[in-house]
């Protein structure tokens, strides 16, 4: 297979051999560096090219309108406009191209030192386009059922880690091979690491194999932070910053929900977007250098005082022992209650954007039910893939970002229903239909789905904490100003002072991001709380006297 284009477009010739000579010297070696003059002339070279069934990764070019009809022609190739420095006019019109998704970032001109504004900027780019199209070498490979519920736990899983891993059926050629070759016994689906191989392990027994730590190294921490999403991780750098030794105890793997988003296009400081996994992947390496230890695919189970120490159940005998704690663990996607999804879970049916499925549906009719931010992001992500992407909604609107719901207007395979209700999955081993109905006039109407990402509503999961902590009546822990005193039926607030801000009913417990009574949803808003929790915990430990920073 041929090496992947850059394709670069200008007729200002000056510009275009500067350009390509730049690009070629830094990717030369990995990209075909390919340039045009002429706009009709490089819109037939990208034809003939995708007609040969080469790889576009980027097009480079001046003309907005062009690049727009770039993507019709190579729908996974990345787009960059060419914008001259001090072209006010041009400004406008590249504002709105980037908001509706038309293209995916700029680049002034003249652009400098190459190491400073050109090859940052191509080389991001280029990282998010190999994720999407680029084979990966992988690291793991999962042999398994397809449309197995398990395969797809762990796809999800290791996509989610960014892990490059490798999915090959148990009963395809190069399945039976591998099986063959590790000595597997047992049952499915097997997971082979270097000469090792697991037979339907558990989230744990691989952390293990991959030298994932799994038990606590100090016997006491300044601060445990319990969920390892955006707000946890926040929580975990702010306390390190402060001099806080810091764990992190998070069930599955770094991320969280915010994991499952193929494209932030709103968090402060990425004019690109950034996944979910590969924001939660940098938070993790920026918490890591500074000193904070994780215990992942590891559950609390847990909490109570002990003194002016709390104690961290993990379950089997072990626990964390802490000065202070925080509870970021986030809210789950509600599951669809309606016939004959349970059994389709994994087989078609998903929670959350199952970003891993995306490529598996290549061609074929897909829905995506949810309103919010969430389903806006599957769906722009779905629509790279599928022949059509639906969003059901049950409202009246879709309450997501407007850049989100200009993407969905101007996508030609994704349509909006609202004011619909999904009734039934059907299919046998596999989803094949779904049932929708129009809650005004009752009808019901049948459509061929391969698959459906459900994206409605979420909730916290926090019973383990009803005798430890004040809870609201949907299960958020109430914090700071919430915090109830004096209330039969309710855990008490012991203390003759008020709470500190974000402090639970439970002095020294503190609760950040989703989980939080009335916490402000979104990515930003949970990194805000992280960090504000963990200096509240500061301020707390501080003052009670039961710390101070070295």
């Amino acid at each position: 297979m041929t090496e992947p284009i850059l394709f670069v477009v200008d007729d200002d010739s000056r510009t275009l051999d500067a350009l390509v000579t730049a690009l070629a010297r830094r990717f030369g070696a990995d990209y075909q560096v390919l340039a045009d003059t002429c706009p009709a002339s490089a819109m037939a070279r990208l034809e003939a090219a995708c007609g040969r069934g080469e790889r576009i990764a980027l097009v480079i070019a001046t003309d907005l309108e062009w690049l727009t009809r770039v993507h019709d022609v190579c729908p996974l190739a990345s787009r960059c406009v060419l914008v001259g420095l001090g072209d006010g006019a041009a400004y406008p019109g590249v504002r709105r191209a980037l908001s509706l998704g038309q293209v995916d970032t700029f680049l002034m001109t003249p652009w400098g030192d190459c190491e400073d504004r050109l090859y940052p900027v191509v080389t991001e780019i280029l990282a998010a386009w190999s994720r999407i199209a680029r084979p990966r070498a992988p690291i793991i490979r999962v042999v398994g059922e397809h449309w197995a519920r398990r395969s797809h736990e762990l796809r999800d899983l290791l996509e989610r880690a960014c892990l490059p891993y490798e999915f090959v059926e148990h009963d395809s050629d190069e399945g039976r091979r591998l099986l063959e070759r590790s000595g597997h016994q047992g049952g499915l689906p097997a997971v082979i690491f270097r000469d090792r191989c697991l037979c339907d392990p558990t989230n744990a027994e691989i952390a293990q194999m991959l030298g994932v730590r799994s038990e606590p190294e100090s016997d006491l921490y300044d601060l445990v932070v319990i969920g390892g999403g955006p707000a946890g991780l926040a929580a975990a750098v702010a306390g390190a910053s402060d001099g806080m030794r810091a764990l992190v105890v998070e069930r599955q793997v770094v991320g969280g929900q915010a994991g499952t988003s193929s494209l932030i296009r709103n968090y402060l400081g990425f004019p690109r977007g950034i996944s979910g996994a590969e924001l939660a992947r940098r938070a993790h390496e920026q918490a890591i250098s500074l000193g904070v230890e994780f215990l992942v695919t590891r559950e609390v189970v847990a909490l109570e005082a002990d003194g002016g120490e709390k104690i961290v159940s993990l379950g089997e005998g072990t626990e964390a022992r802490a000065r202070a704690v925080v509870i970021a663990t986030g809210v789950s996607y509600n599951r669809l209650e309606i016939e004959g999804a349970g059994p389709l879970v994994g087989k078609g049916v998903f929670y959350g954007a199952a970003t891993a499925e995306a490529p598996a549906f290549a061609g074929r009719d897909v829905f995506v039910v949810g309103a919010g931010n969430s389903a806006g992001q599957a769906a722009v992500h779905l629509a790279r893939y599928a022949a059509s992407v639906t969003v059901l909604g049950r409202g009246a609107a879709l309450t997501m970002s407007d850049y989100l719901v200009k993407q969905i207007e101007r996508a030609d395979n994704i349509r909006v229903r609202l004011r619909t209700e999904l009734t039934r999955a059907v299919g046998r081993r596999r989803l094949e239909a779904l049932d929708v109905r129009d809650p005004a006039t009752g009808a019901e109407t049948r459509h061929a789905a391969a698959a459906v990402f459900v994206l409605i509503g979420a909730g916290p999961h926090t019973d383990w904490l009803e005798k430890t902590l004040q809870r609201d009546q949907h299960g958020h822990i109430l914090t700071g100003s919430s915090v109830v005193r004096g209330e039969a039926g309710r855990p008490e607030w012991p203390e003759a002072r008020a709470p500190y801000s974000l402090e639970t009913s439970l002095p020294g417990v503190f609760a950040a991001g989703d989980v939080r009574h009335r916490s402000p949803r979104g990515v930003a808003s949970a990194v805000a709380d992280g960090s504000n929790a963990s200096r509240a915990a500061y301020d707390y430990l501080v003052e009670s006297a039961a710390w101070a920073p070295a």
